[in-house]
């Protein structure tokens, strides 16, 4: 990370620029069809209380029994966040009260986490590549919830959550403004999404993200931080680092200083309130569970689960750009969902890569933003849009008539090269055809063929009326060749 930071992230305040500092704590379900230390279901919704073994529960003498799946997600985790795996780790008893924890305590890890260092590398829209450290990842249990307003004076536990898989995911503060921060959860998101690790479904609360802000001059020791809790959504990230960051600087500005302190964002309001301050936090008393060995496991099982790991996003996008000659910014684009990814290249083998990518990103993706769906309820099908590519190759139809086309399939489906021949959507390569209106429209326009004698661009306004009298069915390269032989150019 360089220690400079850019004058655009810098924040002016009344006494000059401020900058942010930023770390977060995402925590991220795992994919896995069982809890971390129990058989019971993981499946989201269900009645309250109903994926609930006597483990989650804390029925006294249960024993937690690991579930291998979930140590395996966060291996592969690890070696995605190019992170030092840990061949011995350490489960701990994070010790604390409250009502959806009916254990008593957390078993979490401490001091010995599953994976060490890692790095993240995010390539931003302005061309800036920044490298964001990852502290840990480490493996723990989610809690149950606490339900309030099913009755008016007091509050239901649903422990269905309870004893849920999480990977903790610690980066170093190294983000310093909201677009690193929001284009840091987004890339570790997608690289979750491509590993299966987690669903990344921000809605479901499958992936949460707590958020450390502190402001500083720049070149300055760093600040104290807030810490703001349980952000679901990258959007609200950006915005609650916006408005805490502001709310910090006006502070220290009127001459006050800032408390260590737990804060909730309010998209609503636009504000983060104080939720305990330091004074009250907790000090847990972790000790390593005594009914959990550490847990350990050799190199080989390690390079196992690493040679079959997908190709991750970084690596997809160096392919893209190489193989398909496609911008960076393209490949970025088209790389940031597997699916997405997959789509792309479906339509691009053995086609103008670069028409397939511009296809996809701007018709398609375009016109999936604007109905709300993403690449895997698309009605257009690779395969249907690869024959529109080919049909446009093959000089059946033109880029304008090409339009048409997608409309047509976007909304009735079928066979693009079977709609062609049906509704008579051909490009017209017949010279005769196209002949006669050139003819027309230079009988009726001397002062313009005068103006195009001098001025051989004044042509376009030629193509332009052509290709209206024809309906865009004229095909532009042979109405350019005909006009300049009859302009004499």
């Amino acid at each position: 990370m360089s220690t400079q930071t850019k004058p655009t992230k810098l924040i002016k305040g009344a006494t000059g620029d401020w900058e942010i500092v930023v770390g977060m704590e995402v925590h991220a379900q795992v994919t896995s069809k069982s809890k971390l230390f129990s058989g019971a279901s993981t499946e989201f919704g269900g009645e309250p209380n109903s994926h609930v073994s006597l483990v989650d529960a804390a029925m006294p003498g249960m024993l937690p029994v690991i579930n291998e799946e979930c140590v395996r997600q966060a291996i592969r985790t690890g070696l995605g966040l190019k992170a030092k795996v840990n061949l011995k780790s350490v489960f701990d008893r994070k010790n604390y009260f409250y009502p959806d924890l009916p254990q008593g305590y957390q078993i979490s890890q401490y001091k010995s986490p599953i994976v060490g260092e890692g790095v993240v590398v995010v390539d931003m829209p302005d061309g800036e590549s920044i490298r964001i450290g990852i502290e840990r990842l480490h493996l723990e249990q989610d809690a149950g919830k606490s339900v309030h307003d099913r009755h008016p004076s007091m509050s239901y536990v649903d422990l269905n959550r309870s004893g849920v898989a999480l990977m903790e995911i610690v980066s170093k503060p190294d983000l310093r403004s909201a677009d690193d921060a929001k284009a840091f959860l987004a890339k570790l998101r997608s690289i979750l999404r491509y590993l299966g690790t987690c669903d990344g479904d921000m809605e479901k609360g499958s992936l949460r993200a707590d958020v450390n802000v502190s402001v500083r001059k720049p070149g300055s020791p760093l600040g104290t931080r807030c810490e703001i809790k349980n952000v679901n959504s990258i959007r609200f990230v950006g915005e609650a680092i916006g408005v805490e960051a502001r709310r910090q600087i006006e502070i220290i500005e009127d001459g006050g200083t800032i408390d260590q302190e737990t804060r909730l964002f309010d998209p609503d309001k636009g504000e983060t309130r104080s939720m305990r301050s330091k004074e009250e936090a907790h000090d847990y008393r972790y000790f390593p569970d005594p009914d959990l060995l550490p847990l350990e496991f050799d190199q080989a099982y390690v390079d196992a689960l690493r040679e079959h790991l997908p190709e991750l996003p970084d690596d997809k996008k160096m392919r893209f750009v190489k193989e398909f000659a496609l911008s960076v910014y393209d490949a970025d684009v088209l790389v940031a969902e597997r699916a997405s990814a997959d789509y792309f290249e479906a339509v691009a083998k053995g086609r103008d890569a670069k028409a397939a990518a511009n296809w996809v990103i701007n018709e398609l993706f375009g016109r999936l933003n604007k109905v709300g769906k993403d690449i895997t309820a698309s009605p257009v099908s690779a395969a249907q849009l690869g024959a529109m590519l080919d049909l446009i190759g093959e000089g059946v139809i033109s880029g304008k008539i090409a339009k048409d086309l997608f409309e047509i399939v976007w909304s009735e489906g079928g066979d693009p090269r079977a709609i062609v021949e049906q509704r008579g959507m051909k490009q017209v390569t017949d010279l005769g055809a196209i002949e006669k209106v050139v003819d027309e429209i230079v009988a009726k326009n001397p002062d313009k063929v005068a103006d195009a004698k001098t001025n051989p661009k004044a042509i376009g306004w030629f193509v332009g009326q052509v290709m209206k009298a024809s309906g865009g069915k004229a095909n532009p390269q042979a109405v350019n060749d005909l006009l300049k032989t009859k302009l004499g150019l």
